[in-house]
């Protein structure tokens, strides 16, 4: 899924849509995950499915340092191995019990995940500070057709009557793109309200691109 291939990073979310104790579905480069924060502030990201019976773990709930499966209440740790089986209280589950993971990181306000391990830490955008994320039900190519430009590693420029806006891209398949709206960090609620129209106006000037097929 372009830009993102694997070995890199993707902003898969904002980091205030993630409070400590929650968990919730997302989509990666390898696929499906449960992104949960322990209770601690810690954020981690498994593959969504239990090991167990295949329920996905982003129906579950956050236990401390753990995430338990809605289902059988199995119990994992944040590395991934299962410690607790509640119709079995007194077994130590073998360490094969144990849940994929990726690699997360989450500073300046982003959640960004990797497929694989990448050679580097995520990029940073000094001066910027997220604002919102919004989903538009198109690809990036018609989000790049709306705003007349191309995106350089996942960050788009959008200018929309007179307010110029900076929006990270993440792809979730083949017509969705998860959008992160970055504005400067010293700006006032005025420019805050502004840039998240302009979001809003390119979101709606793709899905319209990619209804016509004039992206194509």
């Amino acid at each position: 899924m372009r830009p993102y291939p694997t070995g890199s990073w993707m902003p898969i979310a904002l980091s205030a849509d993630l409070p400590a104790g929650t968990v919730m579905p997302a989509q990666s480069p390898a696929g499906p995950v449960a992104l949960w924060r322990s209770r601690s502030g810690r954020a981690a990201a498994f593959a969504d499915r239990c090991p167990h019976r295949g329920m996905r773990l982003s129906r579950g709930f956050v236990r401390g340092e753990t995430l338990s499966c809605i289902y059988h209440g199995w119990r994992y740790a944040q590395e991934g191995n299962c410690l607790r089986i509640p119709a079995h209280p007194g077994l130590t589950p073998p360490d094969t019990i144990r849940v994929a993971m990726q690699p997360v990181e989450d500073g300046d306000g982003i959640i960004w995940i990797s497929a694989g391990e990448p050679a580097a830490g995520p990029p940073r955008f000094d001066g910027l500070a997220p604002l919102r994320s919004m989903m538009a039900e198109t690809d990036i190519a018609a989000l790049e057709a709306a705003a007349g430009t191309k995106s350089a590693a996942g960050l788009l420029d959008y200018t929309h009557n007179a307010q110029t806006v900076q929006l990270l891209l993440a792809p979730e398949g083949q017509a969705r793109t998860l959008m992160h709206v970055l504005v400067d960090e010293d700006s006032n609620p005025t420019q805050r309200i502004a840039a998240s129209r302009a979001a809003e106006a390119l979101r709606r000037a793709a899905e319209h691109i990619s209804r016509s097929g004039i992206a194509q």
